[in-house]
């Protein structure tokens, strides 16, 4: 800090004094660095969300000019002279049928149908009930099948009216008899009543299952069943299968002959 000393006449002029007092403190004191104001800051402006680009439309393509080609006198007499009318399509009747390979010559080889499956040969006769009355038998089953086996020549005999009466007295004695119910089925469908042998037969059937020979009888009887209700089909199926089990069931194999008898359409005068 520096200090000023200034001698002034007080008594001439006392305002010019105390002037060039002032004056001369406010000069020896210090003076502060002149600096530029610093201009305030502005504020940022807002960051807006950048926009998608708008897409432009897809221009046009351009066609290009075609020039037409220079016509060729050769070419446009080829065409000229080779005008024919189209082939026409071979029709039905001139189409042939690819030939067989291996056919001699190209020619088309018969078609042969494939052989029936051979059926086995035929089971032994097991019809005879009185040889099946062994001394191990119980009496009351060996008096069933003596009455089985009365009814069944009356019905060999024609007569199943008769029959009924030695069948259902067996079956009384033995309940048991499973060719019971096979004759008693057999009885029924010569009186004409389909349903009841039916009845018999699906319980012959569940008891004489593990005998071939007697359940090809059964199923030969009922396709005999279906055959007099008009269900051919069904008859054809039954005698098939009775003869798959044995060839030699002659029921079954008159039962298909009437069939395809029926079937072949009368021949005219």
């Amino acid at each position: 800090m520096r200090w000023c000393s200034f001698k002034i006449p007080l008594a001439a002029n006392p305002l010019l004094a105390v002037f060039l007092a002032t004056t001369g403190v406010l000069s020896c004191a210090p003076q502060r660095p002149y600096r530029t104001p610093v201009p305030p800051p502005r504020p940022a402006p807002p960051v807006s969300a950048p926009q998608a680009p708008v897409p432009q439309p897809p221009l046009a393509p351009t066609e290009t000019s075609r020039q037409p080609l220079p016509q060729d006198p050769r070419i446009r007499e080829q065409n000229i002279v080779s005008k024919t009318p189209p082939a026409a399509p071979p029709t039905a009747k001139e189409t042939k049928e690819p030939l067989k390979p291996g056919s001699p010559g190209g020619v088309r080889a018969p078609v042969e149908a494939s052989p029936p499956p051979a059926l086995p040969p035929p089971l032994p006769d097991d019809s005879s009930l009185l040889a099946k009355i062994t001394p191990g038998v119980p009496p009351q089953r060996a008096a069933s099948l003596r009455l089985t086996e009365e009814g069944r020549k009356l019905l060999d005999a024609g007569e199943p009216a008769r029959a009924l009466t030695p069948l259902e007295r067996g079956m009384a004695i033995d309940s048991s008899n499973p060719y019971g119910y096979f004759y008693l089925a057999k009885a029924q469908n010569r009186l004409g009543r389909y349903k009841e042998s039916m009845n018999f037969l699906d319980v012959a059937e569940s008891r004489l299952g593990g005998e071939p020979f007697w359940l090809a009888e059964i199923h030969a009887l009922r396709g005999d069943n279906f055959r007099a209700q008009g269900q051919f089909p069904r008859a054809e199926v039954s005698y098939n299968y009775a003869l798959r089990l044995n060839s030699g069931n002659r029921t079954a194999a008159e039962g298909l002959a009437r069939l395809q008898s029926d079937a072949q359409p009368a021949s005219k005068p």
